[in-house]
C-alpha cells in the first residue's frame, strides 16, 4: 500500500517503532514518520507507506501544534518528569503569574535545545551522550510560537497545561524549562499530545488498534490518505507527450502549459487525471522540472 496514514502514537514507544508497527499492520515494506516525537508524548504522527516515503521531504507544512502539562517548583536531567532530579524549589508563583510569564515567550523567541535530544553533534545524538553523562555546549536556535494559551492551572500542586502553536523545531520541554525558570522555581513537562502536525489535526488520525481492527474487517484502505491529497500544492495538467516526458524524469518548457505560472512546486497531473509527482518551476519561470516521480504502488 502506497500514501499516508495520520497515526496517533501511543505513549512509551518511539516514532521508529511506531513506523514498524504501521509497516507491519499495513503489509508494507517501507514506513517513515515525518518528524520525530518522543516517547513519552502521544498524537499526530503522519506515516509515509511504500513509495510515498519519497515525499516526506516535499511535505508543505512543518509547523505544530501540542497540549502539555507541566509542574513548577522540580527540574530534571531531561527537562521532563522522567528524568533525574536535579532540584526542588519553593513554588511561590500563581496562576496570575504564570499567564504573565506565558507572554514573554510568545513571538520569535531563542532557544536552546535540550542534550536529550535527537540533534546530532559530529555524527552522534546529543541524547546519547547525554546517557553517557556527557553535556556539550549548544547553540541557541530561533524558533516561533505563534500561540501560547493557559487551559488550566491547579495552584495547589502547581500544576499547569499549556496549548502552544509554534514552528518546527520547538522543543516543548525547553520552552516549559524557561518557563519555570522566568518563574524562579524551575519547571518539568509531565505530559505532551500533538494536536496538530503537518497540516493534519488529531481528529483525523487513527489509534494502532483502531487500524488492525480496520484491518481485520477488510477497511484498512479508507485510512489512507493518497500522496497527492497530503501534498496541497497547486496542480498542473500537461498534455500527454508531456507527461511522458516528465514521467521519463524529463524537464518541460513552461511556455507550452498556457497562462502565467508562478515559481514553486506543482502536483503535476496526466490527461487522465493520473498523479504523476512533483515538478518545481524555477526561478525564472522557463522549465518544470521532476523534483519526484510517482510510481504508484
Amino acid at each position: 500500500m502506497t500514501g499516508f496514514v495520520f497515526l496517533d502514537k501511543e505513549e512509551g514507544i518511539t516514532s521508529f517503532i511506531a513506523a514498524a508497527k504501521m509497516r507491519r499492520i499495513f503489509s508494507e515494506k517501507k514506513a517513515g514518520h515525518t518528524g520525530t516525537l518522543d516517547p513519552m508524548a502521544t498524537g499526530v504522527l503522519p506515516i509515509a507507506l511504500g513509495y510515498s516515503t519519497r515525499f516526506i521531504e516535499l511535505i508543505p507544512s512543518h509547523d505544530k501544534a501540542y497540549r502539555a502539562t507541566f509542574i513548577l517548583g522540580k527540574t530534571t536531567d531531561t527537562l521532563d518528569i522522567t528524568g533525574t532530579v536535579l532540584s526542588e524549589n519553593e513554588v511561590t508563583a500563581k496562576k496570575a503569574d504564570v499567564e504573565r510569564a506565558l507572554q514573554k515567550f510568545k513571538g520569535e523567541i531563542m532557544q536552546l535545545p535540550p542534550m536529550y535530544s535527537a540533534i546530532k553533534k559530529n555524527g552522534v545524538r546529543l541524547y546519547e551522550l547525554a546517557r553517557q553523562g556527557v553535556e556539550i555546549e549548544r547553540e541557541s536556535r530561533k524558533v516561533t510560537v505563534y500561540s501560547l494559551e493557559l487551559v488550566s492551572a491547579d495552584e495547589e500542586k502547581s500544576e499547569y497545561t499549556i496549548d502552544v502553536e509554534c514552528s518546527s523545531g520547538t522543543y516543548i520541554r525547553s520552552l516549559i524549562s524557561d518557563i519555570g525558570e522566568e518563574l524562579s522555581s524551575g519547571a518539568v513537562m509531565t505530559s505532551l499530545r500533538r494536536t496538530k502536525a503537518n497540516g493534519v489535526s488529531i481528529e483525523k488520525c487513527y489509534t494502532a488498534e483502531a487500524l488492525q481492527k480496520m484491518k481485520d474487517e477488510g477497511r484498512l484502505g479508507e485510512a489512507l490518505t493518497r500522496v497527492d491529497e497530503f501534498l496541497s500544492y497547486p496542480k498542473l495538467k500537461v498534455s500527454a507527450p508531456q507527461a511522458k516526458r516528465f514521467s521519463n524524469g524529463g524537464a518541460l518548457d513552461v511556455n507550452r502549459f498556457g497562462g502565467k505560472k508562478e515559481p514553486g512546486f506543482y502536483l503535476v497531473y496526466s490527461p487522465e487525471n493520473e498523479f504523476l509527482g512533483v515538478g518545481e518551476i524555477d526561478s525564472e519561470v522557463t522549465e518544470l522540472s521532476p523534483k519526484r516521480v510517482y510510481r504508484g504502488e
